[in-house]
């Protein structure tokens, strides 16, 4: 049983436990968090309590996360877009709409799912449901994910995250047209007081940058490439949106009013590290998916 603590802050004083949990991970939902709750698997102060329960300022929540939500991953069969594997790593092409790996409540159809079924020796640092999973994309981003298949290529290449030594370039398309040329968005991120699925720029967040560079300008919109110095959560929306250019497509962080596309057009395209195992440094590149592509060609004309 994993187990994780928090301690309430200012902005969640008076709001229910329930709601405080499930936006502590947009994994967790808040019908699981209420089970969880009613199976004392959930302490105040050392206490039980109620699903109802208002939080007051410097609580103290333990949260026991039970094995029981820790289930076997089915492996799938599916047409994995691999560009590169060998004993230590595998580097795949993501689609848009493809979640990473398993979570209570949608536990077939990732990413993981049909990792397993291509190849049974995947790391086993992240647990059951995160298999080989050393740094995630959303769900409707698209591109490029390097997963290890054992705890040494792991441990390496979470290092070299840390270290902030991986090349991570996306390519993005933004409302409004951006006059200068390059930038850098150097602005902490963390959860939204207001919203706590949502992230957002806060003064004490954890630290973020994102520099960028502009392609492509067109009528009303840019067509831009984004390199993460850091990876924080939604990181690249969240930055955008905080200097005036959201997304297109961004359900959570962008207009109502966008171009038809579902989901945030938003592409990882070049991925490199060194590989855990013989030193040599790898990159790789994945063109943009054909919604992209046309999407891209709709604004040029």
């Amino acid at each position: 049983m994993e187990k994780m603590e928090h301690i309430i802050l200012d902005e969640e004083n008076g709001e229910r436990i329930d709601k405080v949990i499930s936006g502590l991970d947009e994994e967790w939902s808040r019908t699981q968090v209420q089970q969880w709750i009613k199976e004392g698997n959930v302490l105040v102060n050392g206490k039980e309590v109620k699903t109802n329960y208002k939080c007051s300022i410097n609580d103290h929540i333990e949260i026991m996360i039970p094995d029981s939500e820790i289930l076997d991953v089915i492996p799938e069969e599916m047409d994995l877009d691999i560009y590169y594997e060998d004993q230590d790593v595998i580097v795949v092409n993501k689609p848009r709409g493809m979640v990473v790996h398993p979570a209570p409540g949608h536990m077939t159809g990732t990413l993981v799912n049909g990792l397993m079924a291509h190849c049974k020796d995947l790391s086993g640092i992240n647990g059951v449901l995160r298999p080989g999973i050393v740094h995630r994309i959303d769900k409707d981003t698209s591109g490029l994910l390097m997963v290890a298949k054992n705890d040494l290529a792991h441990e390496s290449l979470v290092n070299q995250l840390v270290e902030k030594t991986v090349t991570r370039k996306y390519k993005a398309i933004v409302h409004g047209v951006i006059p200068h040329d390059h930038g850098t968005i150097d602005a902490p991120l963390g959860r939204d007081p207001k919203d706590r699925q949502s992230m957002t720029v806060v003064d004490n967040g954890k630290h973020a940058v994102t520099h960028f560079h502009v392609l492509e300008r067109f009528k009303e919109f840019t067509f831009v490439e984004c390199q993460l110095e850091t990876g924080r959560t939604h990181q690249i929306r969240v930055h955008m949106k905080y200097i005036g250019f959201p997304l297109v497509g961004d359900p959570k962080y962008g207009p109502r009013k966008t171009l038809d596309i579902d989901g945030q057009a938003l592409h990882a395209g070049i991925l490199g590290f060194v590989h855990p195992r013989t030193n040599q440094y790898l990159e790789f590149e994945a063109p943009l998916p054909d919604c992209l592509e046309q999407l891209v060609d709709q604004l040029r004309k």
